[in-house]
């Protein structure tokens, strides 16, 4: 099992980079590992069931009586209560609707898996489906739910679907049965489609590469720009540099080369580790935009470091107009999940795009218009709070 948790994991680290844990049942006793990387996990520890995280920063790791529980966002009453009611409902004689009368009165923005001692394996999401969690199979015995359907297919798991808002399963050697509380409309993470999901993942039926190349061509209606090439910031916006090329008809060019796959520059503690980081993620292709004028196709923004030392690099490289187009609205904060930095860090919260457009040095900066995201999306029932101009 722990090689399945560990590819699992990797396939992850777009969700987490400060660190990676998993523990793992063999019929007697749970046995943890943990590393600084999915990939250090090694062979792990053996058994038939278990579960593992990455972690991005916030404590959600526990270990509670007879449950050891790995959450993302955050319960109204906290991880630890949470995780209490979770073991409770564990050790029921009917768990499946007990742990669903936990999430049903949680409150908050989360979803979770979890590992009895007994080798009972538990997840769930609240009842808004905040955040996504899908469900995989193998044969006829095997079974797994991961963020992503990427990390399903990764492991060799057929993907089934997702589980829905509100939703929990519980899988054991004899039996899996699923149990609902009631949901609750509009709490689905946009920013999932945006930029925190992988483009080969599938999110509550929805293909998150199709989304994000709609909203490229949408970009490109909204914000046209009059360019020679366009170029998307790896990685996440690759897909929406397609769409804005398509629909506009500007050429698009590989602008970068990358020397560490999928580091998260937005996610690094300092801004020291953010722009040493950005000059790891992006080196420039002198040759796509020398003597040229750029359309710098970008996911979001939160800071503006990353931005900004790109604009830096491109006309270093030769570029001589930038115009950046983000494939979001501003972020001004309010995000209930608590992952964007705080107001006064992030750079659209209070500037005009002409402001932004300054600061990060470009000719211009477009954004997406919340409307425009909507539509992208194709479907009501998401969280828009963390954009300006969205309520």
């Amino acid at each position: 099992m722990s090689p399945f948790l560990r590819y699992g994991l990797m396939a992850l680290r777009n969700r987490g980079s400060q660190g990676a844990a998993i523990a793992v049942f063999d019929g007697f006793t749970v046995a943890r590992a943990e590393a600084g990387d999915p990939e250090d996990l090694g062979e792990g520890p053996p058994g038939y069931v278990g579960v593992g995280a990455v972690a991005s920063g916030d404590d959600s790791w526990f270990e509670v009586g007879e449950v050891i529980l790995a959450g993302d966002g955050a319960p109204e009453i906290g991880w630890r209560r949470f995780a209490d009611e979770v073991a409770a409902a564990l050790s029921s004689s009917d768990p499946a609707p007990a742990l669903a009368d936990v999430v049903g009165g949680a409150g908050g923005h989360y979803a979770f898996v979890a590992l009895s001692r007994g080798g009972t394996l538990a997840a769930g999401r609240d009842p808004g489906g905040s955040l996504p969690l899908e469900v995989g199979s193998m044969g006829f015995d095997m079974g797994a739910v991961a963020s992503e359907s990427a990390a399903l297919e990764v492991m060799g798991f057929e993907h089934a679907g997702p589980l829905r808002p509100g939703e929990v399963i519980v899988m054991d050697p004899l039996e899996v049965s699923r149990a609902s509380a009631d949901p609750r409309e509009g709490s689905r993470c946009s920013f999932e489609y945006v930029y925190n999901a992988r483009h080969d993942s599938v999110i509550d039926g929805v293909s998150v590469y199709a989304v994000r190349e709609r909203i490229g061509e949408l970009l490109a209606e909204e914000a046209p720009a009059d360019a020679d090439v366009v170029i998307g910031v790896p990685e996440t916006s690759l897909p929406v540099a397609i769409g804005y090329s398509r629909r506009s008809g500007i050429p698009l060019a590989l602008g970068f080369v990358s020397s560490v796959g999928r580091l998260r520059t937005a996610g690094l503690r300092t801004a020291l580790e953010r722009v040493a980081g950005v000059q790891l993620k992006l080196n420039v292709i002198e040759s796509a935009v020398d003597g040229r004028d750029v359309v710098l196709v970008d996911d979001s923004v939160v800071r503006g470091t990353t931005l900004r030392n790109v604009v830096w690099n491109l006309r270093r490289k030769g570029a001589r107009i930038v115009h950046v187009r983000v494939g979001s609205p501003p972020l001004a904060g309010g995000c209930p999940l608590r992952r964007l930095p705080p107001r006064d860090e992030l750079i659209s919260s209070d500037l005009s795009e002409e402001q932004i457009a300054a600061v990060v040095g470009a000719d211009s900066v477009r954004f997406l218009s919340p409307e425009g995201l909507r539509a992208a999306l194709g479907a009501d029932g998401f969280c828009m709070r963390c954009w300006r101009g969205s309520a």
